[in-house]
């Protein structure tokens, strides 16, 4: 999960998400409509019973902030509840078997990051038409996915690419929150398969944008043409404006392959 405004749980309900498999949430920064959500949501989290750990990726005010609300109304959650303390920089803050989260120093009117995620090459895919002709044990599948070629007991070899298909191509998705318009960012993020980069201004109003920590949707359209993104998400709109397509049109005229993000939204990676 990244950031937890208000009506956190509303969302979680209303869209039918499992509160047992929330394990990480990841917050850009500090101000209250991307926080005052969490000490409600770790408050439903335990009367739900969750087990096991829930990390929260924070700077050290983050922490500060949270532990003593977490110590005082959630003192008895059945999961204990981890801080890993990152920095407003470019870093590596989480890696697993599968998954690589990282982070990038944005401009904000305080310490924000945003996060990408990045899956890791996976196993090949086993050709099922062809480990059954070559009469392959069901025992050498998972040698099979890691690459191996097979070896028959007289010594012959069949070579792994006929017996599997390449792996799915990893996917990546790239979360920049509140940021002035950085154009050195298109650089840390290219070929992002997904780039969500706010959008809290048109063009118009360029001039409040900066000086409010803010971007506009034609100058999120520009980092994501310049890090040859493959799709680029809208949001965190303004309430001066009262037609989101607005900021759709907008980036657009920069960079085609936009998606309106609105509340609800599901799209694939």
């Amino acid at each position: 999960m990244v950031d937890c405004g208000e009506g956190a749980q509303l969302g979680f309900m209303r869209h039918h998400l499992s509160y047992s498999r929330l394990r990480h949430i990841f917050l850009t920064h500090l101000h209250g409509d991307h926080v005052f959500g969490l000490p409600g949501l770790i408050g439903t989290l335990a009367l739900n019973g969750t087990g096991g750990e829930v990390t929260i990726h924070t700077f050290e005010d983050g922490k500060k902030q949270l532990q003593p609300i977490f110590d005082y109304f959630c003192r008895d959650t059945p999961f204990s509840i981890n801080f890993n303390i990152i920095k407003p920089e470019d870093a590596v803050i989480l890696d697993t078997k599968s998954l690589t989260v990282r982070t990038v120093k944005l401009k904000h009117r305080i310490p924000a990051v945003g996060f990408i995620f990045e899956e890791k090459m996976g196993e090949r895919h086993i050709n099922p038409a062809m480990t059954s002709y070559h009469e392959i044990p069901k025992a050498w599948m998972r040698r099979l996915k890691g690459g191996e070629d097979f070896v028959r007991d007289d010594g012959s070899v069949i070579p792994n690419h006929i017996l599997t298909t390449d792996p799915t191509p990893p996917k990546s998705y790239a979360h920049i929150s509140d940021t002035v318009y950085l154009p050195g960012l298109a650089d840390k993020i290219r070929n992002v398969d997904l780039l969500f980069h706010e959008t809290t201004y048109l063009e118009q109003h360029a001039n409040m944008a900066a000086p409010r920590g803010h971007s506009t949707a034609r100058q999120a359209a520009i980092v994501a043409r310049d890090a040859n993104a493959g799709r680029l998400l809208t949001g965190h709109y303004s309430s001066r404006y009262t037609d989101d397509r607005l900021f759709e049109k907008e980036a657009k005229e920069i960079f085609p392959n936009v998606i309106l993000n609105r509340e609800g939204l599901v799209t694939d990676i």
